[in-house]
């Protein structure tokens, strides 16, 4: 404290020589009796000074004539625990959640699942359980024993680790040396890199500096990089871990994993990952906790029936599969059309997204007629309807499936129970030149149609299925509120309707029927070779569209 910090004098600013004695030498007889003691400021807004926690002995002397033995003792007693010690802690646990969902947003069951008839039949896992890992959300385990707990629940629920050598064996050594964290691993990512950098030629201090101060320092950088001549190369990674070394990281790491994603990541001619470290290995570690599989890049993790085969008997309780592939090619069909027919019986949710560009196309690529060549995928597709239980597919289809699958199924012991469908194509027979897809494609159309129509008349086989949605998404479309769709939600009927399509719907599925039945398309038409639409059509898509009213659409635009 300084002279202009504080009112009061202060004192001599080097320390004095003063004598002290010791406290047992003190005597009570020896203090003056007419010390009292002072008087709280009248400008304190409280009276009475407030009382500290712990084992306080406070002595109060009324006047200066009582001696030691007058005097009483008030003993004031700690609270034993921390819970007593903060109203914040005497909370029950729901209302932290409630708070810290407030905070850093609402924290997402690990076991449960979206239910038939929602945006989406099966979750996304993608970030499904990813919270912020900023340092403010962070900092809030300091506010007490109970919080820190349910932070670092929040934050290490859901973990992405590289998918090298080094990179699990840092989290290896840093989950030994904090064990407690393990419980809280509910969804662990593994990603494997398809590039690794060659040995620079270029000097070090050339690079970009992680944390660039300003855009010109970056400009800067780049320009050096450009002026040095050495180019960056690339090579195959050479350092990736196995499926057997991460299958083993996570059997005696995260024991209370349930959700496993394996990302294999793409490029021309991509590496695949390895199975096994030998060829003495024929099976992989067992994680018997994993009832959710989520594979992105597919096509490098798994690429024959053998490769999920092996995978699948690691996993014995897998419940929900979820395939996406980064490109379409004719590979990805062929590959999966072998390995849906022999899914495992307690596989119950499909997810298999072969195509996602959402483009309409003028015709079918060739890549796609070498399928129809080896087998249809339909057909295939179409085998594993029998034991699941909700499926969400997107890619090309057409009626075949739900012919075939109504073949295989019995009403009184199918399980299926949602279907969703994304339509990339229907596929036709290889012999048509003109089999594109677009809202001014009559041909697409009717093709639809047929498709929907096929899915209605397998109702009265698939008697559990509740909610069938079949769509086709162009993001380019010049009215995307008129891509055909049809959806089936608790006996209420959307989307496209005929007169086959209605007589079906009341025999197979007699308590359902359409909200609404429109006979045209209102004020669309076109005008100088475009296609001009309603507002109400431009921004909200229509409960219903009558097929026929499509040919309206088929004439004046060419698709290129």
């Amino acid at each position: 404290m300084t002279t202009a910090s504080t009112p009061a004098t202060p004192g001599p600013s080097t320390p004095t020589t003063v004598r002290t004695f010791p406290l047992d030498q003190v005597k009570i007889s020896d203090l003056d009796e007419d010390i009292i003691p002072p008087d709280r400021p009248k400008s304190t807004p409280f009276p009475e000074p407030d009382l500290l926690e712990g084992d306080i002995q406070c002595s109060l002397r009324p006047n200066g004539s009582e001696r030691q033995d007058d005097y009483r003792i008030h003993s004031l007693q700690a609270p034993q625990s921390e819970s007593s010690s903060s109203a914040l802690n005497d909370l029950p646990t729901e209302i932290h959640e409630q708070i810290l969902d407030h905070l850093s947003g609402v924290r997402s069951s690990a076991s449960s699942r979206t239910t038939a008839g929602k945006s989406k039949a099966l979750r996304g896992w993608g970030t499904a359980l990813r919270h912020s890992r900023r340092r403010e959300v962070s900092e809030l385990a300091l506010v007490s024993n109970k919080w820190r707990e349910l932070i670092q629940d929040r934050l290490y629920r859901h973990l992405k680790i590289k998918g090298t050598r080094e990179s699990v064996e840092q989290s290896m050594y840093w989950f030994c040396m904090h064990p407690h964290l393990r419980p809280y691993v509910k969804h662990i990512e593994i990603w494997f890199p398809v590039f690794q950098q060659k040995n620079p030629a270029f000097d070090r201090t050339l690079r970009i500096p992680l944390t660039t101060p300003d855009r010109s320092t970056l400009i800067r950088s780049l320009a050096n990089l450009a002026d040095s001549g050495n180019a960056i190369s690339y090579q195959s990674p050479s350092n990736n871990c196995t499926l057997e070394e991460v299958f083993a990281f996570i059997q005696m790491t995260f024991e209370e994993a349930c959700i496993l994603t394996l990302e294999g990541g793409e490029r021309k001619k991509p590496p695949m990952v390895r199975q096994f470290v030998g060829d003495e290995s024929f099976s992989l570690p067992l994680l018997e906790k994993i009832r959710t599989l989520v594979c992105k890049g597919q096509w490098n993790i798994i690429r024959s029936f053998e490769d999920f085969q092996n995978i699948a008997l690691a996993l014995p309780n897998l419940q929900e599969w979820h395939g996406s592939y980064a490109k379409p090619k004719s590979k990805s069909y062929i590959s999966m059309a072998t390995i849906l027919p022999k899914l495992p019986t307690n596989l119950t949710h499909l997810n298999i997204c072969l195509e996602a560009d959402y483009r309409r196309e003028a015709v079918s690529p060739l890549f796609f007629k070498k399928v129809g060549l080896k087998t249809h995928f339909c057909v295939d597709m179409a085998k594993a309807i029998p034991t699941l239980e909700h499926l969400v597919y997107t890619g090309r289809v057409c009626h075949s499936f739900f012919d075939n699958a109504a073949k295989l199924s019995n009403p009184r012991e199918s399980r299926l129970k949602s279907v969703d469908l994304i339509i990339k194509n229907i596929c036709r027979p290889t012999f048509l030149w003109n089999d594109g897809s677009g809202i001014t494609d009559m041909a697409f159309i009717l093709a639809f149609e047929a498709l929907v129509l096929s899915g209605v008349k397998s109702l009265d086989r698939l008697s559990a299925l509740d909610f069938l949605r079949i769509r086709f998404i162009d993001l380019e479309s010049p009215l995307p509120a008129l891509n055909p769709y049809f959806n089936l939600n608790h006996n209420q009927c959307t989307g496209i309707w005929s007169d086959a399509i209605v007589d079906a719907l009341a025999r197979t599925r007699p308590k359902a029927s359409f909200v609404e039945k429109s006979e045209n398309l209102g004020d669309i038409g076109f005008k100088d070779g475009q296609l001009l639409g309603s507002p109400v059509f431009s921004k909200t898509r229509p409960l219903s569209v009558k097929v026929s009213s499509y040919m309206s659409l088929s004439g004046g635009i060419t698709i290129n």
